[in-house]
């Protein structure tokens, strides 16, 4: 008997962490951050700065615990060169204002990944194997990529949208422009056609799919805290509302 119930404990301590992995959240987010060659140290610290900022917003914590499970799991990575992706922080519950302000702290205080090419395709592959994986489950599955400048290594980012759509996952954008005299790479920051319109046509996919535009690194926060609110709170199916 005693055998039984010592077995019973052990399957009931194996089975544990499967139950863990199964919490249901209202949303599993990525987001991807570029931090290639063209975002300079002072950009790169607006940016951070920006998205700890953008977190920690009431706004955006009172969108992040409006739906039924009253929070969202999210997970931050850093990207560059194909190949070059790192998870800066692992996939972490926000459902208030003290766990939105510990993920903001904890991004200010985690150390630049590296620098380097850019690879919105390896972006997109890794933020899709971060999904695949996450220890939770949600129906809604977004990765947030931002960036400054084309696809210029790794495969067709196209390759990378299409396989991450059809998988049921919504990528949307935040589009940094960089004025072209302050450009070291002209051609990359700004395409023929303006890189709105690039990741318009390249990177984003999926049911309600969007992008915003930040002109210059300053602006990030500001823009991500509206990105943000917009992204948690929409409800799929319905008609996207742009947050002024």
């Amino acid at each position: 008997m005693r055998r039984r119930v010592a077995l019973l404990g052990l399957a009931l301590m194996l089975l544990a962490p499967a139950a863990r992995a199964a919490e249901a959240v209202d949303m599993l987010l990525v987001l991807a951050a570029d931090v290639s060659r063209s975002v300079t140290e002072p950009k790169f610290k607006l940016q951070r700065e920006g998205a700890a900022a953008a977190i920690t917003h009431p706004d955006v914590v009172r969108a992040m615990t409006s739906g039924p499970n009253r929070r969202i799991a999210v997970c931050f990575i850093e990207w560059a060169t194909a190949g070059m992706q790192n998870i800066v922080i692992d996939w972490t519950l926000i459902g208030d204002d003290a766990t939105a302000r510990s993920f903001g702290d904890r991004l200010v205080e985690a150390p630049r990944s590296f620098a380097g090419s850019t690879s919105i395709s390896g972006a997109i592959d890794f933020a899709v194997s971060r999904l695949e994986t996450a220890p939770f489950r949600s129906e809604r599955r977004v990765i947030d990529i931002s960036g400054d400048g084309h696809n210029n290594s790794g495969r067709l980012v196209t390759e990378a949208r299409d396989e991450a759509l059809g998988k049921g996952i919504v990528i949307n954008a935040l589009v940094i422009l960089t004025p072209p005299e302050e450009s070291f790479r002209p051609e990359h920051t700004n395409p023929p056609g303006g890189l709105e319109k690039y990741f318009k046509d390249n990177v984003i996919g999926g049911d309600g799919a969007f992008t915003l535009v930040a002109r210059g690194h300053g602006t990030f926060g500001r823009v991500l805290t509206k990105k943000l609110i917009q992204e948690v709170a929409y409800v799929p199916g319905s008609e996207l509302a742009i947050v002024q």
